[in-house]
């Protein structure tokens, strides 16, 4: 029997993903194996984590059969490996509907009509010689642990004969395989269906005589350059689009695996360049990029400028707080916006002015989305720095769905320059009117070594932080001689240098690196605000890298918090901390 111990590095943080080599048949098969065991002893329950519709479409489906809708993204072998997925699972007695090449967030969409169950075969946004999975069970994304679950499965089901036990012989269903068309146009229905609503409720605050709810009588009076960057968008954004706005212009709209013009990846560097040179060409309002599978997105300004995903996050949120729904205000008047730990400084006090509670939250747009689900309708949007952006107000899925957050800009953008000037209301003029970033990318160090009785480097320098904030906070030398630097860092093992360290501080050297004032979080990793600007160093949820980003309000203020972040690294390793240095703005 074979072993797929090869394979456990392909089960990650969010998802399955790896190189290609490692998708072989026979874990292909056994994949499909674990799946069918997944989705048999899950219950088609009636969730209180997702809306009432789709509660109502349950409540149909509660006593029939398991289905589970499977789709594909664009590489090579996607529709081939799914093609295997659905074969075991209709074999083990599932009934499988086939969605054919879709984003991540529609197949979440067509999930939905059913029973919460589906899989989408899919490695993002990716080099072209990755494979992935993702996958969706009773309307909940998987987390860590359940992804570890999946993977011991291949073992006990590989002990079985790779066979799934049950009581009763399974009955082989047919599978069924909706139409391309049906699949897109019902979910470009479902997001025209939303409009109505927004400007339903729109004309309600204004009038009290508004009429049924209705789109404006002429589309939005935009010109739109949209990158599909050969994705699993290129299919669908041009029709979806045109029906909202007056010009579109798209780029790289053929689905293509082999990724000719590069990664399906707006967030690495340059990869916006033809899309800047396309809004400045064609004179456009903006300019949008969405990533291999369509949960990412990315935008230009009319000036040809990359909007910052801070920026972006915020003009998202500030959409999603004006325009959710009267039942939502009256609920949930103190809502909440989620944002994840690598965002900017200014994020929380932006948040604060449009009316919400701004939420730092660990890096991770599945965690985002369960702490939503969590939420009772509380936190109505949540956003993070890699373009992963979702609304919660009951209207559309609970998902980061690229193509939807870009629409709600745009309309938002639309109704801003109709009702001031073009000039005044211009994307590049409302960013202007934002405070000013000055910052590194997420930027990628390899993982330091430790020893093996030592902490890893992030728990030491969390460790080390946390120790020079009590050590300034302390108000009186009697205070400061108390502190204990082995109770305070709580190292266990005796070699760890972190306790090491904090006994060599000083209070003076403690309050040049950590002012009074700065504020230390360890929710995931070290974030460390200061009076202007930030820094987080944190351990990659999927790879073996440390992920930093840095950012001031000034050249010289990222500078300077690069300084400290690489003062305090260096007592534990002096090469990252001339790492640290090395990184330059973006």
């Amino acid at each position: 029997m074979p072993s797929f111990a090869a394979q456990h590095s392909l089960f990650r943080a969010y998802d399955i993903r790896g190189s290609r080599q490692h998708f072989t048949d026979d874990f292909i098969h056994a994949l499909g194996h674990a799946f069918a065991y997944l989705y048999q002893v899950q219950p088609n329950i009636d969730s209180k984590k997702h809306s009432a519709k789709n509660s109502e479409n349950n409540c149909q489906t509660a006593n029939k059969k398991t289905i589970v809708v499977i789709g594909y993204d664009v590489r090579c072998d996607s529709d081939t490996i799914a093609q295997t997925l659905a074969n075991m699972l209709s074999e083990q007695g599932i009934k499988v509907i086939q969605l054919g090449l879709v984003t991540t967030p529609m197949m979440i969409f067509w999930a939905e009509q059913y029973q919460g169950h589906g899989i989408i075969v899919t490695a993002s946004h990716s080099a072209k010689d990755i494979l992935g999975v993702k996958w969706l069970v009773n309307h909940i994304s998987p987390s860590s642990t359940d992804i570890q679950a999946l993977y011991h499965q291949l073992g006990i089901n590989n002990a079985q004969n790779s066979s799934v036990r049950t009581n009763d012989q399974p009955v082989r269903y047919k599978q069924q395989q909706l139409p391309a068309k049906q699949v897109a146009s019902a979910y470009s229905d479902a997001i025209t269906q939303v409009f109505k609503q927004i400007y339903q409720n729109g004309n309600q605050s204004n009038s009290q005589n508004a009429k049924d709810s209705q789109l404006p009588s002429s589309k939005l009076d935009l010109v739109v350059v949209i990158d599909c960057m050969h994705g699993a968008t290129s299919h669908i954004a041009k029709p979806l689009f045109a029906h909202f706005c007056q010009n579109i212009i798209m780029l790289n709209d053929t689905p293509d695996g082999d990724f000719p013009t590069g990664n399906p990846d707006p967030t690495e560097p340059q990869r916006l360049k033809q899309l800047q040179q396309s809004v400045l060409l064609h004179q456009a309002d903006i300019g949008i990029a969405f990533d291999g599978d369509g949960d990412r997105l990315m935008v230009v300004d009319n000036r040809g400028k990359v909007v910052t995903p801070d920026h972006l996050l915020y003009l998202l949120a500030k959409i999603a707080v004006i325009e959710r729904p009267q039942i939502l205000k009256t609920s949930s008047p103190n809502a909440h916006v989620l944002f994840d730990i690598k965002c900017c400084h200014h994020l929380p006090k932006l948040i604060s002015e449009i009316g919400a509670t701004p939420v730092l939250s660990k890096t991770g747009s599945s965690l985002m989305r369960q702490q939503m689900q969590d939420s009772e309708g509380q936190i109505i949007f949540a956003g993070e720095l890699s373009g992963h952006f979702i609304f919660n107000d009951s209207r559309f899925i609970l998902y980061d769905d690229a193509m939807y957050a870009a629409l709600r800009l745009l309309h938002w953008l639309g109704k801003s320059q109709g009702t001031q000037s073009t000039r005044t209301k211009s994307l590049a003029n409302i960013v202007k009117g934002l405070p000013v970033i000055v910052s590194t990318a997420d930027h990628y160090l390899p993982l330091p070594k430790t020893i093996a009785n030592d902490c890893s480097i992030v728990q030491q320098l969390a460790r080390f932080c946390q120790y020079l904030q009590q050590l300034v906070h302390a108000t009186s030398t009697a205070i400061i001689e108390q502190l204990d630097p082995q109770t305070v860092v709580a190292c266990a093992p005796s070699l760890c240098t972190c306790s090491q360290q904090s006994q060599s501080t000083t209070l003076e050297q403690a309050q040049t690196l950590l002012p009074v004032g700065t504020k230390l979080s360890c929710i995931d990793g070290v974030r460390l605000d200061f009076a202007r600007g930030f820094g987080v160093l944190r351990q990659s949820n999927t790879s073996q890298n440390l992920t930093v980003r840095f950012a001031g309000d000034s050249i010289d203020d990222l500078i300077d918090i690069q300084t400290r972040f690489a003062a305090l690294c260096r007592p534990f390793n002096k090469t990252l901390a001339m790492q640290i240095l090395a990184i330059v703005a973006e």
